[in-house]
């Protein structure tokens, strides 16, 4: 139990912080730019906060940790996606591959 609240609340606690950091950091801004996304910035850093914030209000409603956790994997296998098709060095691609795996082991840990 206690590595399943570790979990929710270190990628709730990430993606807050990386949501946030979307509205208002020159280099999220920058990276926005070269993913070719500058254009969905804001929309992203939305879904970053929902997820975020669903995630550590999921603590006390456990359906939201699995709708919540469950978009958060699709939204960083899409990034995985990103960063291969611009062909971004694996050691830029693993925070992202880092995150689909934690958001995809709290959806099995939490059905």
């Amino acid at each position: 139990m206690y590595i399943k609240l570790l979990l929710v609340i270190f990628s709730g606690l990430s993606f807050l912080i990386y949501g946030i950091g979307s509205f208002n950091s020159r280099r999220m801004n920058s990276e926005f730019i070269r993913w070719g996304y500058e254009n969905y910035r804001h929309l992203i850093g939305t879904f970053q906060l929902l997820g975020g914030s669903g995630l550590l209000i999921g603590l006390f409603f456990k359906p939201l940790i699995i709708l919540s956790s469950s978009c958060l994997t699709l939204m960083m296998i899409i990034a995985v996606y990103v960063r291969f098709k611009i062909k971004d060095p694996f050691r830029m691609i693993l925070p992202a591959l880092f995150y689909t795996i934690i958001n995809g082991l709290i959806t099995y840990l939490f059905i």
